[in-house]
């Protein structure tokens, strides 16, 4: 995209935007927000008016037949991902998307597909990967300072309602239909993403889920294994329905001359190698998608490479879905 600047349409401005993305659209060089829309006409007004945004609009049409927008960032629940992103491309805006990126991995491979159908771009918003806490454990994996990785063990155990989510009068997170699962379906793709991220291909992966609650509607446990190319083991585990003293968000990293610990959604980790045993602790940017909206501009600019892609996207559902197979 031959553009001098990136000018934003958001559509769906929820409580993702509030504070984790929104803000950071005007923050990034080369970047404005210029309109939002949301099916609320009242409830986008409000947005607009509290963030300063020139522009709002009710309806989708609206807000992609404006030929000043040329870039669109999807932050409705999942169940309408799929639509709006193809329409935006469609429209020959680039994309910026939330995750999951859609309800499945089906309709993942569709929007792949229809990126190279319109020759558009698109990123997935799997925003931790350029948060520097995230950015230093790739570089510790990579440059080898607990040597050849042997496993990783992951858990995030929660009670059945997660204070890592947002718990709205809907609770979408949990409605099949809108979210594509649970709990697991919000979260885990960060987790996962991550994974591939930091261990690259996988090569083979297996797992299920269970509704253990009575009268449950969807899982509330999964478990699931990955093997990768380079022989690392993957061990993941997720339950929703625990006490909150028995709240878990862990992830552990083994290798031949050390570890590594942190969590997915705090913002430390304990180094341990021949050279002792270190606690390392970052700050999260006050617009935590900041760094990757900044990477995606650049992108879109043509200045830089894809910083989560929508093939990457594609392995990251299609492992999604298997863990998430109820038995």
């Amino acid at each position: 995209m031959k553009k001098a600047h990136i000018k934003w349409g958001i559509i769906g401005c929820g409580d993702v935007t509030e504070k984790k993305s929104g803000p950071a659209f005007n923050k990034v060089n080369n970047s404005q927000l210029l309109a939002v829309m949301r099916r609320n006409g009242e409830k986008a007004a409000d947005y607009a008016r509290r963030h300063q945004v020139p522009l709002w609009y009710d309806d989708v049409n609206q807000i992609l037949l404006n030929s000043e927008i040329n870039a669109i960032y999807i932050a409705t629940p999942p169940s309408s991902h799929l639509e709006y992103a193809i329409r935006a491309l469609k429209h020959g805006k680039a994309v910026y998307i939330e995750k999951p990126v859609t309800l499945n991995a089906d309709e993942a491979i569709r929007l792949a597909a229809a990126v190279k159908q319109y020759q558009g771009k698109l990123v997935v918003a799997h925003y931790r990967r350029q948060l520097p806490m995230f950015l230093k454990i790739k570089e510790i994996i990579t440059e080898g300072v607990i040597g050849d990785i042997r496993l990783v063990d992951l858990r995030l155990w929660q009670s059945r309602s997660p204070d890592l989510v947002t718990q709205d009068a809907s609770n979408w997170r949990t409605n099949p239909a809108v979210s594509g699962g649970g709990y697991f379906f919000d979260l885990s793709p960060h987790q996962l993403d991550l994974m591939l991220y930091f261990f690259g291909n996988p090569l083979s992966y297996s797992g299920f889920s269970q509704i253990q609650t009575p009268h449950g509607e969807v899982a509330d446990q999964t478990r699931g294994v990955i093997l990768f190319d380079n022989k690392v083991v993957f061990n993941g585990s997720w339950n929703f329905n625990v006490s909150k003293s028995d709240n878990v968000d862990s992830c552990e990293v083994v290798g031949e001359l050390g570890s590594l610990k942190f969590s997915i959604f705090g913002n430390k980790m304990t180094l341990k190698n021949g050279d002792g045993e270190q606690e390392i602790f970052f700050t999260h940017p006050e617009n935590i998608e900041h760094p990757m909206i900044a990477n995606t501009v650049n992108y879109f600019l043509g200045k830089g490479t894809n910083p989560s892609s929508i093939e990457e996207a594609v392995t990251l559902m299609r492992i999604i879905d298997t863990f998430a197979t109820v038995i």
